[in-house]
């Protein structure tokens, strides 16, 4: 179909700014427009389906910073994103691009593991639609009560859903009251089958949260502040799949982990591809727990934390993520 002429603009600024990799100055320079109008029709083009960001994430992937990061870190592929200069959130563009990168990693009749969050969410929220039957998408963890759109049944069933695949929920709470509880729970057959069908998974998608007041497990009630100060304490770094990790990205031996309903850290290391996700500035020690504990071998992450990461591994060359 031709294009129309009202669309021409639009066609070009997409086709310079993302086939060929040009800043929104330039693209503003070349197409002899401002830059605000470069801006508003790459959104328009996003908007209305005239170019999708998988036009763009093999650039993405070319860039100078997303090598240097795969070497350092021995990972299989790294994305970084431009920060975002028509978006007050810097990072905007973090799911988007992961969304592509996670369609096309998806092979024929995959198992898909996802975790939760607001990143995940967003993440199946701006995902395209996709004819995969015969695709399997596994939730990693349990369930929580709280009413948020990011919880994990909800994260994996939208998945699910874009994708036109099977959804399999985990119909077990996040975190029980005690450890008796837990151990009795995870031993029941059905529970048991779908935890240990989490190794046999082919690719999971997830983040990494934060150990802060901020944090998910904080907010939807699982961890009270007293409780978050004494995993502070013990040496808490991040959280993965509703798990708390150390520092080296092993799970951390408190009462917590021994409460929780979720898959476990040789389950995950388990799984072939492993897409870490990480949009938020404020995630550089949780991500540098997975880096080192093994959780990630493809990496989506905005600019100013690849920077930031490629600094730290310079600065430590001797010290394995």
């Amino acid at each position: 179909m031709p294009i129309r002429p009202a669309d021409q603009i639009i066609h070009k600024a997409a086709w310079l700014y993302y086939s060929h990799g040009m800043r929104q100055d330039e693209v503003a320079r070349e197409l002899h427009i401002s830059r605000a109008s470069v801006a508003m029709y790459l959104r328009k083009a996003r908007d209305t389906g005239i170019v999708t960001i998988s036009t763009s994430t093999q650039l993405f992937a070319d860039d100078v910073l997303a090598r240097e990061l795969e070497d350092a870190l021995k990972l299989d592929a790294v994305w970084v994103v431009p920060d975002s200069t028509h978006s007050s959130d810097p990072t905007a563009d973090v799911p988007l691009v992961a969304a592509t990168v996670f369609l096309g990693l998806i092979g024929r009749g995959a198992r898909i593991g996802v975790a939760w969050g607001r990143t995940v969410y967003t993440i199946a929220d701006q995902m395209a639609h996709a004819d995969l039957q015969g695709v399997t998408v596994v939730q990693l963890c349990g369930n929580l009560g709280a009413p948020y759109s990011y919880r994990p049944d909800e994260c994996t069933m939208e998945i699910a859903r874009r994708l036109n695949a099977k959804g399999l929920n985990l119909y077990a709470p996040l975190v029980l009251s005690s450890e008796e509880l837990a151990i009795s729970l995870r031993a029941e057959p059905v529970i048991r089958e779908q935890l240990d069908g989490i190794k046999t998974c082919d690719l999971a998608l997830y983040s990494i949260g934060t150990i802060g007041p901020d944090s998910h497990i904080v907010k939807c009630g699982a961890v009270d502040l007293d409780g978050l100060h004494a995993l502070q304490a013990a040496g808490a770094a991040g959280v993965v799949a509703g798990r708390i990790i150390d520092s080296q990205g092993a799970s951390l031996d408190c009462a917590y982990n021994r409460r929780l309903i979720s898959a476990d850290i040789d389950a995950l290391r388990a799984i072939p591809k492993r897409l870490v996700v990480v949009q938020e500035d404020n995630k550089f020690e949780p991500l540098k727990a997975a880096l080192a504990g093994g959780l990630c071998t493809h990496l989506v992450l905005g600019a100013s934390m690849a920077r930031r990461l490629l600094d730290y591994t310079r600065a430590t060359p001797t010290k394995r993520i």
